[in-house]
């Protein structure tokens, strides 16, 4: 009565509750559920888009994960199959010579041979699924399957995502690179100058002494950035499965392009479109299947156990003549077919005990399974709502950081007319294109958090992965 009472309660609990919308003020447009999926084709950057199908078509992760699927639908099979009717086809065949050494035959007792014998049966073992039993192990075998399809799923998100942060990160260290060749070129000139007027009297000989830390400074960042954008293009070429290929010969982007306006997304879509949210709640429906199986355990096990069979045997024997009223040797030839119907039944008697700690220990990971699963959802919407809060936050900062730029820019564009119409010295034009490179710099970082942030958002809403096609493979 207790067992199935507790198979009874054996249940998915409900789904956590979440909020009806975001805490954040961050605008966007909704999105196809396809353009989700694929939501690197929004960034319109011809390089990106390759270097993706790159990485899902020979990416170690991505075949990786291919083969882990294959492995689980192998392992989902055989699991159902064991569930099936079993049985096999087994047969004998057996030949022997038998000689007298001893005391002499008589017609009527032979002694001695050839003893040739062959069999075949088919024997099947039918359990019957009285208590459900087999129909929760089926159950269990398809969410255990679903738990590695979504788990591959995160895996190919994590790899889409990946991919077009060490793009993005790697073109805004050429970016920056650039931008500080060019900050060297300025601090060496700036130096020349200084050192010019130390030489004749004009300056001190510390204005270039402190020139020369700058461009010490400056030489010392370029080699930083250069170094880190090895280290990216490196790491690029290894998600995309081309470890040995050289650095040179990705094709990185010139600018850092602006980052596409974040998707509206509903907190409840979490529910359906994050795959570890997804991977997460057929655990939990596995645990709960496998602890219903616990309690079922104590329960009789009917089988049916029907067979078919051939045999035949041919051996030494005797035979009667009428004509001569004599016996005389020869091999006796018997062919026989067979068929049995039978059954059975095994109760667990004195395993009810341990079956029962068993299935209270079963309930137990069934219930960590369910907080897992809240808390899963939970994180997922923490995620969520802090990437878009954050992507709101950099599109301001970069607002500012462009109209900074362009105030710097003219006031460098002032600086060079002057100093060619002689009204500055060269001192002061390089200072201001120095003060302009800077901000640029500056606004280049931002505008690459800018894109990355806008990755870590479609990420944390569940993109990056085959949800449409999946969806419509289970409707």
């Amino acid at each position: 009565m207790a067992a199935s009472t507790a198979v009874a309660g054996a249940r998915a609990p409900a789904p956590p509750r979440l909020p009806a919308a975001y805490d954040s003020t961050a605008g966007g447009s909704a999105l196809a559920p396809a353009e989700l999926d694929r939501w690197w084709l929004l960034f319109n950057d011809p390089r990106l888009n390759a270097l993706e199908d790159e990485a899902f078509r020979t990416g170690p992760d991505a075949l990786t994960a291919a083969a882990r699927v294959l492995e689980a639908r192998a392992t989902r099979n055989s699991l159902i199959a064991q569930t099936l009717p079993t049985g096999e086809i087994a047969g004998n065949a057996s030949k022997a010579h038998n000689r007298n050494i001893g005391a002499q035959g008589n017609s009527l007792f032979p002694i001695g041979g050839d003893v040739e014998s062959e069999t075949a049966s088919l024997k099947v073992s039918w359990e019957i699924d009285l208590f459900g039993r087999l129909s929760v192990a089926r159950k269990v075998a398809k969410a255990n399957l679903s738990v590695t399809r979504f788990n591959v799923e995160a895996a190919r998100a994590s790899l889409a995502a990946s991919v077009a942060d060490t793009y993005f990160q790697a073109t805004g260290l050429g970016i920056q690179s650039d931008d500080a060749r060019e900050t060297v070129r300025i601090e060496t000139e700036l130096l020349r100058v200084a050192q010019g007027k130390a030489d004749l009297g004009l300056a001190a000989a510390t204005d270039a002494d402190r020139v020369a830390g700058d461009l010490s400074q400056a030489k010392a960042q370029l080699e930083d950035l250069e170094a880190q954008r090895h280290a990216a293009q490196r790491q690029l070429l290894i998600l995309i499965g081309r470890a040995g290929a050289p650095v040179d010969s990705l094709k990185l982007g010139a600018e850092a392009a602006e980052a596409p306006p974040p998707p509206a997304a509903m907190p409840g879509d979490l529910l359906s479109r994050r795959p570890d949210v997804r991977e997460s709640e057929s655990r939990l429906r596995s645990e709960l299947g496998t602890a219903k199986l616990r309690h079922l355990a104590v329960f009789p096990t009917f089988t049916i156990l029907p067979q078919l069979g051939l045999s035949r045997n041919v051996q030494p024997s005797v035979s009667y003549n009428a004509s001569t009223n004599t016996l005389m040797p020869y091999q006796q030839t018997t062919s026989l077919g067979y068929w049995t119907w039978g059954g059975g039944v095994t109760v667990p008697l004195f395993d009810i005990p341990r079956l029962l700690f068993d299935a209270k220990a079963e309930d137990a990971r069934a219930r960590q399974a369910a907080i897992a699963y809240e808390k899963t959802v939970q994180t997922a919407y923490g995620e969520a709502e802090n990437a878009l809060v954050s992507l709101a936050a950099g599109k301001r900062a970069a607002a500012l950081l462009t109209d900074g730029e362009a105030r710097a820019h003219r006031a460098s564009d002032a600086a060079s007319e002057r100093y060619s119409m002689g009204l500055d010295d060269l001192n002061t034009a390089l200072s201001a294109e120095r003060a302009w490179r800077t901000t640029r710099s500056a606004l280049t970082g931002e505008r690459v958090q800018a894109l990355r942030r806008a990755v870590a958002t479609y990420k944390a809403l569940g993109g990056g992965w085959a949800y449409a096609s999946t969806l419509a493979k289970a409707r």
